[in-house]
């Protein structure tokens, strides 16, 4: 194993990797109210052509996975998926970003297939408004999804919540508070730019910090257990953490450490840069783990320095779902 860095000199050591398209909630910051036209079937990289993906990737560094979506549990045998990849010489933590609402059903499975690690997208913590923004969902099934991936070991469970101006944002102290005594591990993310509905705004983390301090102070704390951007505190005496991810407020770019792998094979150096390398049509045409590896080389060297979202620049080609976030 080589290491692998862009030209900018970051280590590049983590893949995402969308495994669909497909989604069984419709979140107003993701998704138009009609849809979005799904992949055909024969687009969407099988098994086989991920697990070799992974292969090229790990023998050039990378070491960490994360499965995405879409949703990535209503991929059919997602479980087998994960199988494979922790067989993989060089992988030693795979992880999986869910809405959670199939995950009381296969957090056990997944766990024993290999799965370390799951964060959860949840944004509200009322019924009635987990329905107004996901459109179609029940908040009960991923309170309980949230618990039974607790059970299964998959720790630890990290609550992913995408704060919205004038939406959830009330809800903020209510999110924190899980973290003293029920032992949440809550983020709070900025809207990105990718929104479907004009009418959303985000909330700068600095914001979101002040109003969290009515329950007391944040502390600084490091966590063994994160490969992206988030910054972690703790409430004094706190079972759980706080953390923000601020891609507009306090870019991350500088350390940003990964690629990601989309659902019909292109891979993307920057969530935010319309840039694509295929790697779908070379698999299909029988390329070998060095030509493979090749590719993924040079889409590394083609990962910019920064995102340019302050100056207006904002991505074109896929929405948030189709690039697995």
């Amino acid at each position: 194993m080589t290491g692998l860095s862009d030209s900018f000199q970051r280590p590049i050591n983590y893949l995402r990797i969308s495994v669909t398209d497909r989604c069984n909630l419709r979140c107003v910051y993701c998704m138009p109210d009609q849809g979005i036209a799904l992949l055909p079937h024969s687009e969407i990289l099988r098994y086989e052509e991920i697990l070799a993906v992974a292969q090229a990737a790990a023998a050039l560094g990378v070491n960490k996975l994360r499965l995405t979506g879409g949703e990535p549990l209503v991929r059919s045998e997602l479980t087998e998926l994960v199988r494979m990849l922790s067989q993989v010489e060089g992988i030693d933590d795979i992880a999986l970003t869910t809405n959670g609402v199939l995950l009381r059903k296969y957090a056990t499975p997944l766990k024993e297939a290999g799965l370390k690690r799951v964060n959860v997208s949840l944004d509200t913590l009322k019924r009635d408004r987990y329905q107004q923004i996901t459109r179609y969902g029940r908040l009960d099934d991923v309170l309980d999804g949230i618990e039974a991936a607790k059970e299964a070991g998959l720790d630890p469970v990290k609550v992913n919540m995408v704060v919205m101006q004038g939406t959830n944002d009330d809800e903020v102290l209510d999110f924190a508070r899980l973290t003293l005594n029920d032992g949440w591990h809550v983020r709070f993310i900025e809207l990105m730019p990718f929104s479907t509905d004009d009418h959303l705004a985000f909330v700068p983390t600095g914001e979101i910090k002040e109003r969290l301090l009515s329950l007391g102070p944040l502390e600084t704390c490091l966590t063994s257990h994160g490969n992206g951007p988030a910054q972690y505190f703790r409430f004094p005496e706190a079972e759980g953490t706080v953390g923000f991810i601020s891609p507009l407020s306090e870019h991350f770019c500088f350390n940003c450490n990964r690629l990601r792998l989309t659902a019909d094979g292109k891979l993307r150096p920057c969530l935010l840069s319309d840039y694509e390398m295929d790697l779908k049509n070379p698999l299909r045409n029988g390329a070998s783990p060095e030509e493979l590896k090749e590719l993924i080389r040079q889409a590394v060297a083609a990962k910019p320095h920064r995102h340019h979202l302050a100056e207006g620049v904002l991505p074109k080609g896929r929405a948030m779902r189709q690039v697995g976030g």
